[in-house]
């Protein structure tokens, strides 16, 4: 079975509900403690044995490769003032895996961006990791996902029971337990009226999909406001493999809106 080796970070978004801060600094660079955003979702990757890290920006948002970049001259600096601890912590990361950065020229949806990553992938299953979801968990998900791949060797979809209220602004599957113990998705449907729901397992932000994927996304139809979903791409993989799902053990926090983010942020410092 093919390692999971890469992982592809969409980070290419407008970021409109961040408006203004975000006309000048990407939503993914937004600090939560020391740290920012982006760089908390390639911890958890590179702790699931992620090797190349590919990232999804649009024309504009430079600083996100600038921070995934050596700086010599800065390391010089703090190594000069005896500070050289302030970026030791993001220099390990470097070192430990590869940064490739793939160009999202307009915005085309979730399911274009990891069209977008194709090439830096390569015939490979990947994780795909949304920045809008940061989940704290002992394991993180990523792994977890992973762990369910090595016994399965097909997609795996990140889980949670969501409520009622919750169910019309989610990504929602329908699913069933194999006879050998694994959830298999069945349907997945893009924010389905309650009453329509398939049930009330949601995908969270977390996917490993197989290489299989990239042709249902070429050939799925956008939608009216000209973004191609992901859940398109996965429902055809559905159609012609088993697509699994795994309900992770954490906690998700959504930092992909403004009081999400500040929750998460008080969260983070009351807890040291």
């Amino acid at each position: 079975m093919t390692a999971v080796r890469t992982a592809i970070l969409p980070a290419a978004g407008l970021a409109t509900r961040f408006l203004p801060a975000t006309k000048a600094v990407p939503k993914e660079l937004l600090p939560l403690g020391n740290k920012p955003v982006i760089h908390w979702i390639v911890d958890e990757a590179v702790a699931a044995g992620v090797e190349q890290i590919v990232v999804v920006i649009s024309p504009d948002k430079t600083a996100i490769r600038e921070y995934f970049s050596p700086a010599p001259a800065l390391d010089d600096i703090l190594q000069a003032r005896g500070k050289s601890e302030l970026l030791d912590e993001l220099n390990r990361l470097l070192d430990r895996a590869a940064f490739t950065f793939v160009t999202q020229d307009e915005p085309g949806g979730l399911g274009q961006a990891v069209l977008c990553g194709r090439g830096a992938v390569g015939d490979e299953p990947a994780l795909v990791l949304l920045g809008d979801a940061l989940i704290t968990a002992e394991v993180p998900v990523a792994s977890q996902l992973v762990a369910v791949f090595e016994q399965v060797g097909n997609s795996v979809l990140g889980l949670e029971e969501v409520p009622d209220e919750k169910v019309m602004s989610r990504g929602i599957v329908a699913a069933e337990t194999t006879p050998d113990g694994f959830l298999r998705v069945s349907a997945v449907v893009e924010k389905p009226p309650v009453a329509e729901a398939p049930g009330n397992l949601a995908i969270s932000g977390r996917y490993l999909l197989t290489p299989a994927v990239y042709g249902y996304l070429e050939s799925a139809a956008p939608r009216p406001d000209g973004e191609i979903c992901l859940t398109s791409g996965i429902a055809g993989l559905i159609a012609d493999e088993a697509v699994y799902g795994c309900v992770f053990d954490g906690v998700r926090h959504d930092s992909g809106t403004p009081a999400g983010y500040l929750k998460l942020l008080n969260a983070l410092v009351t807890s040291q």
